[in-house]
C-alpha cells in the first residue's frame, strides 16, 4: 500500500471521509485531501436500478496507476459503495482487523480468530474467504502479482436492491481489468460540476 493514511468505519454510516448518500460533488471534495477524481459511467445494470456514476480518486503526485478509491453514485441513493484499493488504497480495519492489502488467507484465518475471540459470527465470501460478520463490507479478492490481496468494498443497498449483495457493482465481479471502464464524462441532468 502507498501512504500512511488510515481510514475509519462506521456500518450504514460510511468510511473514512465518505458518507453513503452523498452526491458525485460531495464524494469528489471529500475524497480531495487523497487525490483527484474522475467522474465516469457505469454500464447500466437491471431496469429497478437508477442509472450510476463511478468516481475514482487517485492518489495526489502517483504515477498513473489503478484508482486507490472508487465510489459508486446511484442517482437515486447517492453514495452506495465504496471499494478500496488492494495496493493504492488507505487502510480501513474492521475492530482492530486491518482488512486493506491483506494475502486472503491470512485475511480469513485473522477473522476467524477474531470471532472465535469475540464470540461472534464471520461471513463467507464470493471467493470462499472467511470475513468479518457485517453486511455493510464485502471483501473481495484483487490479484496483485501472484497474491491475492484483499480489496474491500464498503456498502449499503441501493435503490431497488435488499441487501448489499443484490447491490454489488458489476464492474467489482471482475478487479483484475476483464472489464475496462466506460470513461464518457458524466453528462446526466442528476450528476454535478466535479
Amino acid at each position: 500500500m502507498t501512504g500512511s493514511d488510515e481510514w475509519s468505519y462506521v456500518s450504514a454510516v460510511g468510511v473514512g471521509p465518505l458518507r453513503f448518500g452523498m452526491t458525485v460533488g460531495e464524494v469528489v471534495g471529500a475524497a480531495a485531501p487523497l487525490g483527484p477524481a474522475t467522474v465516469s459511467h457505469c454500464p447500466r445494470g437491471p431496469a429497478v436500478f437508477s442509472p450510476t456514476l463511478r468516481v475514482e480518486v487517485h492518489r495526489h503526485g502517483a504515477a498513473p496507476s489503478q484508482a486507490a478509491v472508487t465510489a459508486y453514485v446511484s442517482q437515486a441513493a447517492g453514495l452506495f459503495c465504496v471499494a478500496v484499493d488492494a495496493v493504492h488504497g488507505p487502510q480501513v480495519a474492521y475492530d482492530g482487523l486491518p482488512l486493506v492489502g491483506r494475502d486472503m488467507a491470512e485475511l480469513e484465518g485473522d477473522a476467524i480468530a477474531y470471532a472465535e475471540a469475540m464470540d461472534v459470527q464471520f461471513r463467507i465470501m464470493p471467493e470462499g474467504y472467511a470475513a468479518p460478520d457485517d453486511p455493510g463490507i464485502v471483501m473481495r479478492a484483487q490479484p496483485v502479482g501472484q497474491a491475492l490481496r484483499s480489496r474491500p468494498l464498503f456498502m449499503v443497498p441501493r435503490d431497488g436492491a435488499w441487501t448489499e449483495w443484490d447491490s454489488l457493482p458489476s464492474e467489482e465481479y471482475h478487479v483484475d481489468g476483464c472489464h475496462p471502464p466506460d470513461t464518457t464524462p458524466p453528462d446526466d441532468p442528476w450528476s454535478e460540476e466535479v
